[in-house]
């Protein structure tokens, strides 16, 4: 019997192949996942306003508020200021969430020392982010009233970072927000949007929307400071650079996430460290960026800088 030679080995054929980067950014979004499960329904029911009290010492100083901004309202009674007169901070969830994504992140500007933070659950059924935005605004009405502060600094994650910037943009809340922070949220319009053709407000996200389309319009003398965080890995976003914020009028810093995704944004903790260092940013400084890397302790001083100038930073969170 005779046996044929054995037949050269075929070509590896190409196929898709996934980089370890974008493997364990997967991964870690996959276990996000499942501790928010755990975490949301401990959301579910908006969060309990402090009562109002009197403040320990006058809310208003001079003609202008504690933080330099328009005065708080005269009949207000307020709760004792924060520690070094920060002001509050308020938390936006993303589309069909709560304010339990800011689990980690609470905790994290609760240690930093800012002792006034609150969290907005609007409704998973609101159609329209014009809508959600004027609830933001008297929300911060409410906050001012209560605090005696002038002006707030907001986070806002994914949809929420769009409802916070039309507020300041569109509806006068400039005057209000002193710095914007927003998470992985579609700036120009992203074109992976589940739903799109069911739910409305998933639809304004898309890139031509008229939402987007009013925020592309000429914003001039917004006072507001923003500082958007973006990752090359983020899934929801596309293109990526679509969680830049890109407008000629507006006071923007763009920070380069690298190594993790959508869902990972609230919770990483190298973001939450550059998100407190955005945060005591002052509102003037030198426009300075660097690279950063968890390991050697500069992430959140490179985003501090870039917070302080209207340049691009980087992040590593891998």
């Amino acid at each position: 019997m005779k046996l044929l030679p054995p037949l050269p080995p075929l070509p590896r054929l190409p196929g898709p192949r996934m980089s370890s980067a974008l493997l364990g950014a997967t991964a870690l979004e996959l276990a996000v996942l499942v501790g928010h499960l755990v975490a949301y329904p401990f959301g579910l029911a908006p969060e309990r306003r402090p009562p109002h009290a009197r403040p320990t010492r006058p809310a208003n100083t001079g003609a202008h508020g504690p933080d330099g901004g328009e005065p708080a309202p005269h009949e207000a009674t307020a709760l004792p200021l924060a520690a070094a007169d920060a002001p509050p901070v308020v938390l936006l969830h993303g589309f069909i969430d709560n304010r339990s994504a800011f689990v980690v992140l609470r905790r994290a500007l609760t240690r930093h020392g800012h002792r006034h933070l609150e969290s907005l659950n609007y409704s998973p059924l609101t159609c329209d982010i014009r809508a959600a935005a004027d609830l933001l605004a008297r929300h911060v009405e409410d906050i001012r009233a209560r605090t005696g502060h002038s002006r707030v600094d907001i986070v806002g994650h994914s949809l929420g970072g769009l409802i916070a910037r039309y507020y300041v943009q569109r509806l006068g809340g400039d005057r209000r927000v002193r710095t914007l922070v927003t998470l992985g949220t579609p700036h120009g319009g992203t074109a992976v949007a589940p739903g799109a053709g069911i739910h409305p407000i998933v639809r304004q996200m898309r890139g031509g929307s008229s939402v987007i389309e009013e925020l592309r319009a000429p914003a001039p003398g917004c006072r507001t400071r923003f500082v958007s965080f973006w990752s090359e890995l983020d899934q929801v976003m596309v293109p990526v650079e679509t969680a830049c914020v890109d407008h000629p009028d507006l006071d923007a810093v763009n920070v380069r996430v690298t190594g993790i995704g959508h869902l990972a944004l609230p919770v990483h903790p190298t973001v939450a460290a550059a998100i407190l260092e955005a945060l005591d940013a002052p509102e003037a400084g030198e426009d300075t960026a660097t690279d950063a890397a968890p390991d050697t302790g500069s992430a959140a001083g490179s985003a501090a800088g870039s917070a302080a100038g209207s340049s691009t930073g980087a992040t590593s969170a891998a």
